[in-house]
């Protein structure tokens, strides 16, 4: 009797793209429509946040499903180790084709070298695509190193390469990374430019409360982001088509995710690399064989997780370096058991880390001196204290109101802890400076009352 065919993998990774951009989760402005279908038909990972909120570090971690510190990239402009194990080299182990399409971010140069690739196979990808491209100019490398330019926008040229992709591959079973670089900012321009005619369908339109706040650059920025959201969704649509066409969409599992949020410089200069929400949750769906049904998860999944997920659904060997751990069993409702907060380290504009429970966030960050070249620290200050459940967008920040060193004190002791099961040796945290209670430099009843003016 022939063994069952193997499920086809793809991973649909966006680039800078914040949680509450999709309808799921609260967004009323209708961008992401295949994603919502996506999620409530599949499995919604509702509560889902990367690692770490720096492109580079980020994408390794989701190469590895190791925390950035032990891949080594623990900064933009490092080399992920050719000899670690990699999803691409677990799949090919597995009698996958393996394709990479899109942005890497995990090499030295453009072309890429081929043993800095991650063991993928087929290859039509740049290092540092936001480099190699503009909008409308989509330059990318294939797997003999030669400069190939896509037509079209370029999400829709990633997608339609990726399509190709599928068509050529039917017979065997195979394992496809999508990275775009959208919604992510074009680096020259500071600008996210969308396809023509986007930017002004949502320009001046739902602006999130913590944005409605803070402002930041949104005001200029916001309706170019949302006008690539909704392109990248329709891209999703697209490749989903496709599979449907080719009778391969029920043998086939989908992962969209993306590697970091974007705060629009409310939170430092930039854009990312901070503890908060905006900078660190992410919009997270699986699809296919194992995830159809599985509804709404509760529990906190962070990045280095769904490595491991996608090899468990493939019915393939975990790597024993994997930190993360499989989603399968508490999307098939076989255990309840589940770490109780995330893990995250921030790096390049700070060395910070910061655990997420569902109720509070509580952040360290390293004194000054340290920062662009260190992975870590052997002494960290208390920077932040959210009460997600009063604040949720993280207005007031309780760290050094006496009246919560009891909740800082637990979630320092949690923090340490997974800090030391990541490998890191246990630092000395610093209290944060006491302050007097109860002042809020931005009322939440303010916030929620713009918040609801700008719905009416």
């Amino acid at each position: 009797m022939a063994e069952p065919r193997k499920p086809n993998v793809i991973v649909f990774f966006t680039d800078q793209q914040r949680w509450d951009t999709t309808g799921v989760h609260g967004n009323p402005l209708g961008l992401t429509p295949n994603f919502d279908r996506m999620a409530r038909t599949g499995t919604d990972v509702h509560y889902s946040f990367t690692c770490q909120p720096v492109c580079g570090p980020a994408r390794s971690c989701l190469q590895t499903g190791r925390y950035a510190t032990n891949t080594g990239v623990f900064r933009n402009g490092i080399v992920l180790d050719p000899n670690m194990e990699t999803l691409a080299k677990s799949f090919r182990a597995g009698g996958y084709a393996t394709g990479y399409i899109g942005k890497w971010h995990l090499a030295a140069a453009d072309p890429t070298p081929v043993e800095q690739r991650g063991g993928y196979e087929y290859w039509l990808a740049a290092n540092t695509l936001e480099f190699t491209s503009d909008v409308y100019d989509t330059v990318v490398y294939n797997t003999e190193s030669e400069p190939v330019k896509l037509p079209g926008y370029r999400v829709d040229a990633l997608t339609d390469a990726a399509i190709r992709y599928v068509d050529n591959h039917q017979q065997d079973p195979f394992f496809l990374f999508i990275s775009y670089l959208e919604p992510h900012h074009q680096n020259h321009l500071d600008d996210y430019p969308p396809p023509v005619g986007y930017r002004e369908q949502y320009t001046d339109r739902w602006t999130p409360p913590d944005l409605v706040a803070l402002r930041g650059s949104s005001p200029q920025h916001l309706g170019g982001y949302y006008g690539m959201v909704k392109r990248l969704d329709e891209a999703l649509g697209r490749l989903f088509d496709a599979l449907r066409s080719l009778d391969l969409l029920e043998d086939t599992i989908v992962l969209f995710t993306s590697d970091h949020g974007c705060h629009f410089k409310t939170r430092n200069a930039e854009y990312k690399r901070s503890c908060h929400e905006a900078s660190i949750r992410v919009p997270t769906a699986i699809s296919g064989p194992g995830f159809d049904g599985g509804g709404q998860l509760a529990e906190l999944v962070s990045l280095v997780d769904l490595p491991p997920t996608l090899l468990d659904a493939a019915g393939l060997p975990i790597p024993a370096a994997m930190e993360g751990r499989s989603i399968l069993p508490l999307v098939r409702r076989e255990t309840r058991a589940w770490p109780e907060e995330v893990f995250v380290q921030i790096s390049e504009s700070q060395v910070a880390r910061a655990i997420r429970t569902h109720r509070w966030k509580y952040c360290v960050n390293a004194p000054d001196g340290v920062g662009w070249r260190d992975a870590n620290a052997d002494r960290y200050v208390e920077e932040a204290l959210y009460d997600l459940q009063a604040d949720p967008y993280e207005l007031e920040n309780l760290a050094g109101i006496d009246a919560f060193r009891d909740v800082a004190d637990d979630l320092r002791e949690r923090l340490l802890a997974r800090m030391v099961a990541a490998g890191e040796t246990a630092p000395v945290i610093e209290a944060a400076p006491v302050r007097p209670g109860g002042q809020r430099a931005t009322s939440i009843v303010d916030v929620r009352r713009r918040y609801n003016d700008q719905r009416m």
